[in-house]
């Protein structure tokens, strides 16, 4: 009985000790409960120890000390940065990050052109040994469960399964969304082969109800991509048509467009239903409600192929929702929620963010600018993006430069700007490559460090990330693009070698974290790395594709005269002039959208791109100065 008593005076010695230094200095341990999620106890707290009182602003610059109580204002504080000078006797807080500097620079500053092969290389093994086991075990259905080795279609067992029967359709998913990734990876002849297999045996005639926004982004979008880009003079990836081709894949993509359209019927606001059914219209027991990103993302595609045959229905019905979305933001704050009544255009969730729900909506407000050049998707984006800066960025004014807490967007009330939780999602990760397209590079730098630094804990990104418990909410991980696609573009923008490594840490810990006896497989739990018997089609047309154009420096994408954007799904679109001339006339006014609530500046170019203006001198250096690079990996918990 001696020893037990022993063990438990230390810990009641250690717990002592440590809620002592917690409260006295912020140096407290960190107590996990099982899966080595740190309960908070942070280093930034020294911040407040080490400023004078009589210049000290309470707020501070730390969202992490803001969040006491949903119940504030947090865009009334002030972002002012302490300045802390030479001669000063007190340190600042970011100076307990400084560590061995020159670790992040040893580890990041190069890459090797026969490492850079080498990832190539793997990137397209990878999808190679995805996409040829479902073409083995799973085609024609939608999808491969990996680890069984068999297909997957929709659940006709159990209808009230969205999560599966929004996205499988009984179309062969995989093969469809996939088509353009086979001629980014080269292979000319498997993409012809694969065309003709979706020519011949793929049909929109099916007694299947899909969500709108997953059938427009998954299949409409690869369908008019693959179309294009055979009949594309300019031919970036060599000689791809072939003699028979006769718009079959534009035929189809207007067949399951012309299948989507009873979601805009019978709304009173103009915001379409959810789900469809490709036989017989909106389901009789349909919701009316709708997220944002839902329904404010069909422009592009919808644009595209209404600019291809020349009919304006499928643009006009998808610039209806979009403008009916724009006009039910809060006037005070510029933000929209995330779900919406379709009838009523009251507001179901006041949750504001960037990531699931509202994600896609964002970015096709500004690839629809620079697709179409229109002036109003333009307005809309930067009044947008003004507002998401004004309420939703949290941490010091600059990126690399400053005191406080690093940038971080937290979900907040679409009404007041407080903030309504503690976590973001994995979604969210596409912002900085937002950004990017933005030209707003230093602010995407911070955004995706953060990101960056939870894929190193974790090996993988968990759907939710609580930031302030720096542990998952959400666990699982079913192998998402999202911060590759950033990593690719943040690459493009700055060509820096840091961007690099990112690619081989990710390309490495899918190998090996996800890999399974016939593809690759969701984690279930990304800390014991537990999995799930599923493969969505994103990780061949975006993740895999993303990865390999990340170190293929000579793609043609790269190398065509043609300048490319990517659709939500990954699918490559050209910015062609054919796309910004249209045989219609507007049908719908829209003088009130591009004035109310726009900034008032002239729009710039919709064909120059962004990615050659970061400094030459900033190319071989760390796109983020070390002490942030480690203070970030801190505050996820890394060490």
């Amino acid at each position: 009985m001696q020893w037990r008593s022993i063990v438990v005076g230390l810990v009641v010695l250690r717990i002592s000790l440590g809620c002592v230094l917690w409260l006295a200095f912020g140096l407290g341990p960190n107590v996990s409960w099982g899966f080595n999620f740190p309960l908070s106890f942070s280093l930034r707290k020294l911040d407040l120890l080490f400023r004078d009182e009589n210049t000290s602003n309470k707020a501070g610059n730390s969202w992490s000390q803001r969040i006491k109580s949903h119940g504030h204002k947090y865009e009334a504080m002030p972002r002012s940065c302490t300045r802390v000078g030479e001669e000063s006797l007190r340190r600042s807080y970011l100076s307990l990050f400084d560590g061995d500097k020159d670790e992040y620079v040893r580890r990041y500053s190069s890459f090797p052109d026969a490492l850079r092969s080498e990832m190539k290389a793997m990137a397209k093994e990878m999808f190679y040994f995805g996409y040829d086991n479902y073409m083995k075990y799973a085609f024609p259905e939608d999808e491969l469960n990996p680890i069984d080795c068999q297909g997957r279609g929709p659940d006709v067992q159990n209808p009230s399964n969205i999560n599966i029967n929004d996205v499988l359709g009984n179309y062969s998913l995989t093969l469809v969304d996939t088509l353009d990734t086979l001629l980014v990876l080269g292979n000319v002849t498997e993409f012809h082969k694969a065309v003709k297999l979706v020519i011949d045996t793929v049909s929109f005639d099916k007694d299947s109800t899909v969500q709108v926004f997953e059938a427009n982004i998954r299949i409409l979008g690869s369908l008019i991509s693959s179309h294009i880009l055979l009949t594309d003079p300019k031919h970036p990836f060599g000689k791809v048509d072939f003699e028979d081709y006769d718009n079959e894949l534009l035929h189809l993509a207007h067949d399951l467009a012309v299948r989507l359209l009873p979601a805009f019927e019978n709304t009173s606001t103009g915001i379409p239903y959810p789900r469809v059914n490709l036989k017989t219209g909106v389901p009789a027991d349909s919701i009316n409600e709708t997220c944002t990103a839902g329904a404010g993302s069909l422009l592009v595609e919808f644009g595209i192929l209404s600019r291809l045959i020349g009919d304006s229905t499928f643009e006009w019905v998808a610039r209806r929702a979009v403008r009916a979305l724009w006009s039910l933001r809060n006037n005070e704050t510029g933000l929209l929620g995330n779900v919406v009544n379709i009838q009523t255009g009251q507001w179901v969730d006041k949750q504001s963010g960037l990531g699931a729900g509202m994600d896609s909506f964002y970015e096709y407000l500004l690839k629809s600018y620079i697709l179409f050049g229109e002036n109003e998707d333009y307005g809309m984006f930067q009044a947008a993006y003004e507002s998401i800066q004004n309420h939703m960025r949290r941490g010091r004014e600059s990126c690399n430069e400053g005191e406080g807490d690093p940038p971080l967007y937290v979900n907040v009330n679409m009404f007041s700007g407080e903030v309504m939780n503690t976590w973001i999602d994995s979604l969210q990760a596409f912002f900085p490559g937002l950004q990017v397209l933005n030209g707003d590079i230093d602010n995407a730098i911070c955004l995706h460090a953060f990101y960056y630094a939870i894929w190193k804990r974790f090996g993988a990104l968990p759907e939710r990330f609580n930031w302030q418990l720096q542990a998952p909410d959400v666990p699982f991980y079913p192998l998402r693009p999202e911060l590759v696609e950033s990593t690719y573009l943040l690459y493009q923008a700055t060509k820096n070698p840091f961007y690099l490594h990112v690619g081989m840490d990710i390309l490495q810990s899918l190998e090996k974290n996800a890999k399974v006896r016939c593809g690759y497989a969701t984690l279930h739990h990304v800390v014991d790395k537990s999995k799930e018997d599923r493969m969505e089609s994103f990780f061949l047309s975006e993740t895999c594709k993303y990865l390999y154009l990340l170190f293929d420096e000579d793609n043609p994408l790269h190398k065509s005269d043609n300048k490319y954007i990517f659709t939500t799904e990954g699918h490559v679109v050209p910015t062609d002039r054919r796309f910004r001339e249209k045989q219609w006339s507007d049908l719908l006014p829209c003088e009130e959208v591009l004035t109310e609530g726009a900034p008032n500046r002239r729009p710039p170019p919709n064909n120059i791109s962004n990615c050659n203006r970061f400094p030459e001198e900033r190319r071989h250096a760390l796109p983020l100065k070390s002490v942030y690079m480690r203070q970030i990996d801190h505050m996820v918990g890394l060490f």
